[in-house]
Parts: C-alpha cells; structure tokens; sequence
C-alpha cells in the first residue's frame, strides 16, 4: 500500500489535491480520489504546464506533478479533503524552472556543505470585503491601529479558527495580533527547515483565504491593496544549523560588529551574501508591479511605512533592510506578501551560500533610525524603484542566477518581462486624469 493510499485509510480523506505552485506564486491543484492516489504517487498527475504561468509551450508534453508524501496535510476546515505539494517532472526530469525544485536543489546543496538552513516567516494579510474594495470591518479607522485589541476580537472568529486549525497541525503558533495597517493582521507559528517552512506557508495561504471566504469575507497577501496603509510584508527571520539541527551556526562572537550582534563568522558571511544580492533579490521577493507601492512607499497614516528603501543592516531595529534581533539568528525586512514561498527560501538560501563561499562582508551596521536620518547614509545601495529595475538587477548578477539555476532564472526574467509589458501597456485613469488636457 502506498504511503498516500495508507494516509487516507487512516485518516478518513476521500479527494487529495495534489498541488504545485508556478513561477508566479500561482497554486495549482488537481483533486484526486483516493483511489486512484497510489498511481498518482508513482507516477504523478498530469497537467499541461503552459495553462500556468510557467515558461512552457503548448507543444511540450505532460508535466507530471509527483506528490511528496511527507509533506501531506489533512484540511482541517474539510477532513475529507488532504492536501499534498508535488514535485514537477517532465519526460523523467525535474523541471528546473519549477519553485519546488528550484529550493530542493538549493537545499541540496546547503547539506553538501553540512548546513541546513532553518527558517520562519512572519506573513501578513488584510481581511476585505468579499468585492475587495475596502477594509472589512467598517469599525477598524483608528490611526495607529497596531495591536489594537477591539479590532482584533471583532475578528476573533476567523483568526482564533485558523490558529486552531494550526494547532491541531502541529505547527507552534505562538501568536496572533492586528498589524499596523486598518484591516490587517499577523499570524506567526514556529520556524522549521527551510522545506518544512515554504509548504507551511504555501498551505497557510490556501488556508487563511479558505477561511476568511468561509467567513464571507476576502484575505488578500497583495504587498500594498490599499493606498496610505503599511502594506502587506512577509518578513523571514534565518539561522543555519549543523546537519543534526543541534548547533547553531550562525551562534557566536565572531568580533567586531558582526561579534557585537552574536553572529558568527560565518553567520556574518551568510548576511553578507545577502547584502551582496539584495538588489536582484528583490526581483524574487518583491515580484510584482504593486511590491514597490510597499517598499519605496511615502510615510503611511501610521507614521512608518516598515519597510526598506535602501540596503542596510544593523542590530535590533526595525528601520532597515535586515536587523538582527538576537543572537545566532537575523531578520530579512525585504519580501512582501507576493512572494512565492519556495522561492523566498531558494533565493535566501542562495544569496547565502553565495556569501559564505566568498566570505562576503555584510559592509557597515548602521545604528540608527532610516526613517528618520536614512538621508545620512553613503555608499549603500538603494532597492530597486519598481519591477522593471529589479528584473534587471537580477538579470545583470549572474553569481545569484547561476546559484538558483540557469533554466529557472532565464524563465523567470522571460515571463517578469512579459508581466512588465503588460503592465505599461495597460492604461490607467491617471494618465488621462493627468494629460487629458495637455
């Protein structure tokens, strides 16, 4: 009996949806009764690639998505229904463009050189109107909304059912607040392997917008929905271990200003490959046209935007690209809630590895507040203004395009030109609010 075939007898599951996320962060899915799993595990589902946003043609073959037992979770909102991310293959390979196995590879890699990067993400998401247009919660105007207690009780049941749900999985949450933005909230659950973690926050997406719909409203994670509020981040806080996950490998004085936050050496080379990258970075952390309304904002009603412009790091402060909060571990400030789960964890791991073989150095840590004395620094880069600059970022850094993979990268700047495209050529009532009358 296979492993699935075994889940379902044991667990009462009826449908698996065997699932794979595309270079757009899109999740795709094919519903399969449980009798038929057992094939499905061997040999996978079969979906014709180029429905999706993946850089493939209608004359290529199957895609065949071969589902990862080990990772299989129940729908506790749908007990019937089990949920399963699958590994693309075509013709017998893996699909090297797909997200899923572009991290796969990464981790790989990382266990080569006996590191295993662990990792937990802080993703944030505004409860709408079923239409999208406005705040839910006709109540929730205050101006400095964060941790507000009523707006978040009058929000009890959908946040309290899916900590539930999240309990039940096993995954640690350990807490649940209203974030800075009117309508928006924080939901935050243990880290774990770096694998461990993008399925869990690929399912918690499925999950938060399952039940917010449920609840006849709509969950959004778009970086900035509404104009004025902070936007949406998915901040991911980063440690790597020994192979046993006993050791801390980021734990230490290695001296200096790296020593002085308790990173170590290589702890400090790791955040120095991120600092390296971090402009082409963006165009995987930040991949849409509405992630630089976020992270190049104007101050918002709340009085900070709390996201980055300019890439820098320091200790535990909230106003830069990455801080570092406490010993052995930092906290990357850039992705925002577009991101695609396994491709934030394939691009830290890669800008990391990538440090630690050049012994990069992260540069200057910066003691003060960016909000307000940013202005003073020199010699940091800047984030890219808008998609267009960070596609091409990434596309001029070949050390980071060759460490997530030529097939990958070569597909992915393809079909981020093409989204750009569309983008500038669409038109928009600004330009005739603005030039109608020139």
């Amino acid at each position: 009996m296979s492993k699935l075939s075994k889940f379902a007898e044991d667990n009462g599951v009826k449908y698996f949806m065997i699932s794979y996320t595309d270079l757009f962060g899109g999740q795709r899915a094919k519903l399969v009764p449980a009798s038929a799993i057992a094939g499905m595990e061997e040999d996978g589902a079969g979906f014709a690639g180029f429905a999706t946003w993946l850089d493939l043609t209608p004359a290529h073959p199957d895609m065949l998505a071969v589902p990862d037992p080990d990772a299989v979770i129940q729908l506790p909102w749908k007990k019937d229904v089990a949920w399963v991310p699958a590994d693309c293959i075509m013709e017998g390979q893996p699909v090297g463009q797909a997200p899923r196995n572009v991290l796969k590879k990464l981790i790989k890699e990382a266990a080569e050189e006996g590191l295993r990067v662990k990792t937990g993400i802080e993703a944030e998401f505004f409860l709408l109107t079923p239409e999208g247009d406005k705040i839910s919660d006709p109540l929730d105007t205050a101006d400095k909304p964060c941790y507000d207690q009523q707006s978040l009780m009058r929000r009890y049941d959908v946040i309290a059912e899916i900590c539930d749900y999240m309990l039940e999985l096993g995954w640690g949450p350990y807490q649940n607040d209203h974030e800075d933005a009117n309508g928006q909230f924080e939901m935050n659950w243990d880290f774990d392997d770096a694998l461990i973690t993008a399925d869990r926050h690929s399912f918690f997406k499925f999950m938060v917008k399952s039940v917010a719909e449920k609840h006849g409203l709509r969950a959004t994670f778009m970086p900035k929905p509404i104009p004025g509020l902070t936007g949406n981040g998915c901040h991911a806080h980063i440690s790597v271990w020994d192979m046993e996950g006993k050791t801390n490998a980021f734990a230490g004085d290695a001296g200096g200003q790296i020593g002085e936050v308790g990173l170590s050496e290589q702890g400090g080379y790791f955040l120095g490959g991120i600092m390296k990258h971090a402009e082409a970075l963006a165009a995987i952390t930040n991949p849409t046209v509405n992630s630089y309304k976020r992270i190049n904002a104007p101050r918002t009603m709340s009085g900070a935007t709390w996201a980055p412009n300019t890439v820098t790091w320091t200790g535990n402060n909230r106003t830069h690209m990455v801080r570092v909060p406490g010993p052995g571990r930092f906290e990357l400030r850039l992705p925002d809630g577009a991101v695609n789960p396994y491709l934030l964890q394939a691009v830290i791991i890669a800008a990391g590895l990538s440090g630690i073989r050049a012994k990069a150095d992260p540069g200057k840590r910066w003691d003060i507040d960016m909000y307000a004395e940013g202005h003073t620094v020199t010699g940091a880069p800047k984030l890219p203004l808008n998609m267009l600059d960070a596609i091409r970022s990434f596309d001029a850094d070949a050390g980071l395009k060759s460490m997530l993979g030529e097939d990958f990268s070569a597909s992915y700047i393809k079909m981020k030109h093409q989204e750009w495209n569309s983008f500038v050529s669409h038109f928009t009532a600004w330009e005739k609010d603005n030039t109608l009358d020139i």
